[in-house]
């Protein structure tokens, strides 16, 4: 069995490599031609949580789980938030194949996503990128978006001004274009082409009102029922679009608060991305489309991304073989 660490996956995954494997896997998701079940959550104290999402890429594809603990604390600490593995298995022995650090896959897989999800809605013209967090997504999704747009500035919005600083001047020196905190979260939506809500808060912080005609919106950081970073107002006004349909009517908050209160519909979740990009559902309409897309991760994005990497580490270039038998 191969394992691969996080420096590895760091190395070998970039998001060149990265986002055409989720688009990819996107596409099979849609198509019917992969298979999963709901992600099970155990939760426990201070945000802190337990989570297993299996399944398969296809028929004589590699197959497995992600299993991943979720220690909101970690950021400060340097530390990933997601600590875990993916578990590969042969496809055709059933055998546990490859083990590959989850944490790294989850951080690079996620801005990827928001990438393929940002080339399939936004305008083509989007040049202005707002971030809103201060975590380790939030440099992520500059450098995955910046694979699709042409870039020309950067906002960062996070409750710590002295964070949100240190972001913009990462997001500076790696993409050589103007990035600057700002500190009023309506400013920083107001002309913002694309926006990604990156944080862990429970309550909204982008609010429909704030974000102009034409904008495409990412909602990340929201992983299950419960926090949601953006209001019912921009559900309601939003072309609304999913990773994965069924799993955003179970489990985005976004999308069940908003319901709850009657205000949409299982029909207002229009698609998933993979039906964009296959052309079988319509994404912008209209330049003055607000575009949105909920993510919640699936597994799909985790195996075909450690599919990929085992692929590369068959060769013995990297990673360690260890025997389980």
């Amino acid at each position: 069995m191969i394992v691969i660490g996080r420096e590895d996956v760091a190395r070998h995954l970039p998001y060149e490599v990265c986002i055409p494997a989720v688009r990819r896997a996107m596409l099979s998701l849609s198509a019917g031609e992969t298979r999963q079940i709901p992600r099970q959550i155990l939760h426990g104290e201070a945000g802190r949580s337990f989570g297993v999402m299996p399944g398969t890429l296809g028929v004589d594809a590699p197959f497995g789980a992600k299993v991943v603990s979720v220690y909101p604390e970690n950021g400060a600490r340097g530390l990933h938030t997601h600590q875990g593995i993916v578990l590969l298995f042969d496809a055709a022995t059933g055998a546990p194949a490859c083990i590959v650090h989850a944490g790294e896959i989850t951080a690079i897989r996620t801005a990827a996503a928001s990438a393929v999800a940002t080339d399939a809605l936004a305008r083509a013209d989007a040049s202005i990128l707002t971030l809103y967090g201060t975590g380790a997504q939030s440099v992520r999704h500059a450098l995955a978006i910046a694979q699709v747009r042409r870039l020309e500035r950067v906002q960062v919005w996070g409750r710590s001004r002295d964070r949100a600083e240190a972001v913009a001047a990462q997001i500076e020196a790696a993409l050589a274009i103007p990035a600057k905190a700002v500190a009023d979260p309506e400013v920083a939506a107001s002309n913002a082409d694309i926006i990604c809500t990156v944080t862990a808060s429970r309550e909204p912080i982008l609010l429909g009102e704030w974000v102009q005609p034409g904008a495409h919106v990412n909602a990340v950081g929201s992983s299950y029922a419960g926090p949601r970073e953006i209001d019912d107002a921009l559900v309601l006004a939003s072309r609304m679009f999913a990773d994965h349909r069924d799993s955003v009517l179970l489990q985005g908050a976004e999308y069940l608060v908003a319901a709850e209160k009657g205000i949409v519909s299982p029909a207002h979740v229009l698609g998933e991305i993979g039906d964009v990009i296959a052309g079988r559902i319509t994404g912008r309409t209209a330049p003055e489309d607000i575009t949105l897309y909920k993510s919640l991760g699936v597994i799909a994005q985790d195996l075909a991304s450690a599919a990929l990497l085992m692929a590369q580490a068959q060769d013995g270039s990297f990673g360690q073989i260890v025997s389980i038998e």
